[in-house]
C-alpha cells in the first residue's frame, strides 16, 4: 500500500522581496492576485481554489513547501499510517497553518534532501470566478496546479522513496553524465519523471543541490496564444529568461523558462500530454527536447 496522492494542490515559497513577487506574478506570468487570512503573505488564483502559490515575507528566498492533495480524512489518515511503517516523521499542522492555507487537515514532512511536503485535504475554493489580468485559463481541474522539480543527491534513492513511499509512478526518464554533478566520469545519473493523475508528470527530480530548494515549478495555460503573450510580458518586463519558446520530448509541453525572484524558474506551457496509467510505458527520452529550450535563455 502507498499514499494516495492526487495532485499538487500548493506552492509555498519564502521571499525577502514581496514587491518583487508580486510584480512577477500578475505582470509577468497573469496570476490573480487573491486575498487570505495573513495580510502580509501574497495569495496567488489560477482556478476556483483560493490560492495555488502563497509566497510570504522571510529573511530567506527559496521554496518552502509543496502541498499535495488528498481525497478526505479517510485517506489521510491511511497516508499517516503510511508513514510512520515507513519510519518517516510527519507533524500535524497547527489550527493556525490549517487557518492560512484553508485546508481541513494537514501532516507535514520532508524527504531525505529537505525536501518538505504538506499532504492535505478539504481546501477551500471561491464562489467568486478568477479573472487573470491577461484573460489566461490555467490547466488544473484533476490534474492540479503544475508540476514541481526539486533537487535531490541520490537519484537510486530518490525514486524508491517517491514510488514505494510516497505512491508516485514513474512516467519517464532522462540520463545525463555524472560528471555533470560531480561524479565520477563515465557514471550516469537519472532525471525521473513521476506522476499521480493524467497530467504526464507532477513531480520530477534532478540529482544536484540547489539553494532555491526547487528547480522550477510549471503553470500550464489552455492555449498557445497565452504562452507567447506571455513570453513577451517576460521581456517588455526585462524577467530573466532561463529557455526559450521549446516542446519537451517526455510531456510534449510547449514552453519556456524564466527565473522567479525565488531564485527558481517557472516554466510556463501549454499543450501539456495526458497519460492513460492503464495503457502508459515508461520509456527513456533520448534528449530534452524535439526542438527550442536553449538554457542559454538565446544568448
Amino acid at each position: 500500500m502507498t499514499i494516495d496522492i492526487r495532485s499538487m494542490g500548493y506552492v509555498r515559497v519564502a521571499s525577502t522581496h514581496l514587491d518583487q513577487w508580486r510584480h512577477f506574478g500578475s505582470k509577468v506570468l497573469g496570476l490573480a492576485e487573491g486575498r487570505g487570512p495573513a495580510p502580509d503573505n501574497l495569495y496567488f488564483r489560477i482556478d476556483e481554489v483560493s490560492a495555488r502559490l502563497v509566497v510570504f515575507p522571510s529573511d530567506v528566498d527559496r521554496l518552502e513547501a509543496t502541498g499535495w492533495e488528498v481525497a478526505d480524512h479517510r485517506a489521510l489518515q491511511a497516508a499517516r499510517d503510511h508513514l510512520r511503517e515507513a519510519g518517516v516523521a510527519f507533524e500535524e499542522g497547527t489550527p493556525e497553518e490549517l487557518a492560512e492555507r484553508r485546508v481541513q487537515e494537514l501532516v507535514r514532512f520532508q524527504d531525505p534532501w529537505d525536501n518538505v511536503f504538506e499532504l492535505f485535504h478539504g481546501i477551500t475554493y471561491e464562489a467568486r470566478p478568477v479573472v487573470t489580468p491577461y484573460a489566461a485559463s490555467f490547466v488544473t481541474g484533476d490534474q492540479g496546479m503544475g508540476h514541481i522539480v526539486v533537487p535531490v543527491t541520490d537519484d537510486v534513492e530518490a525514486l524508491r522513496f517517491y514510488t514505494e513511499v510516497l505512491g508516485f509512478r514513474l512516467r519517464d526518464s532522462m540520463s545525463m553524465p555524472g560528471e555533470f554533478v560531480g561524479k565520477e566520469p563515465g557514471s550516469k545519473v537519472w532525471l525521473r519523471f513521476l506522476g499521480v493523475n493524467p497530467r504526464h508528470h507532477s513531480l520530477a527530480f534532478l540529482p544536484m543541490p540547489n539553494p532555491a530548494r526547487c528547480v522550477h515549478i510549471m503553470l500550464e495555460v489552455e492555449k498557445l496564444d497565452d504562452v507567447g503573450r506571455a513570453l513577451e510580458r517576460v521581456r517588455k518586463n526585462k524577467a530573466p529568461l532561463s529557455a526559450t519558446l521549446g516542446r519537451h520530448m517526455n510531456d510534449e509541453m510547449v514552453s519556456f523558462y524564466v527565473r522567479s525572484p525565488g531564485g527558481f524558474d517557472v516554466e510556463f506551457g501549454t499543450e501539456g500530454l495526458q497519460v492513460d496509467d492503464a495503457r502508459w510505458v515508461a520509456r527513456e527520452s533520448t534528449a530534452v527536447s524535439y526542438w527550442g529550450h536553449d538554457f542559454g535563455g538565446g544568448a
